[in-house]
């Protein structure tokens, strides 16, 4: 999994830019702007961060989508 592509992809839903991303989850603007141009990798405190400010948990971020006939 991408992260920050699903990160990216959960932000444009809600119409955020990065800033306001940022603004939301109480991280500094070079923090998201550092894992954008892919500098660093998120911290779990981090990513913890920019999930609530998202509204959706941990576990829900890391969740792939499964089709019903992908199960077994």
């Amino acid at each position: 999994m991408d992260v920050l592509a699903r990160i990216d992809e959960l932000r444009k839903e809600k119409g955020w830019s990065v800033n306001y991303l940022a603004l939301e989850a109480g991280l500094t603007q070079s923090t998201l702007n550092n894992l954008y141009s892919r500098k660093t990798e998120p911290k779990i405190s981090t990513l913890r961060a920019i999930c609530e400010a998202l509204g959706i948990s941990l576990s829900d971020f890391f969740k792939e989508d499964v089709s019903p006939d992908d199960e077994l």
